[in-house]
């Protein structure tokens, strides 16, 4: 896990609504969009950020994509953040 990855991945609001979302059950591509005015392509590259930091993990069933937060990354990163601050 990349420190720099998980917070670039954070900078943006609609990537924490969507691990907000993802906070109580895992969803499909649908369902997240239609908690969104954004196009499908749009929150794609949203999803690509949140998985290329771990912050989420997907996984085909059938046609669908299901999407889950991954929120064991997210503990590490601000884990490591409260590091630095605490050697300062």
């Amino acid at each position: 896990m990349s420190l720099n990855l998980v917070f670039e991945a954070l900078s943006h609001p609609v990537r924490r609504r969507i691990l907000a979302l993802l906070r109580d059950r895992s969803m499909s591509a649908g369902e997240l969009a239609s908690h969104f005015e954004l196009s499908k392509p749009t929150l794609s590259v949203h999803f690509n950020k949140l998985a290329e930091a771990e912050l989420i993990i997907r996984e085909r069933q059938g046609t669908s994509l299901i999407y889950t937060a991954n929120l064991s990354v997210l503990e590490d990163a601000l884990s490591r953040f409260l590091d630095f601050r605490e050697t300062d």
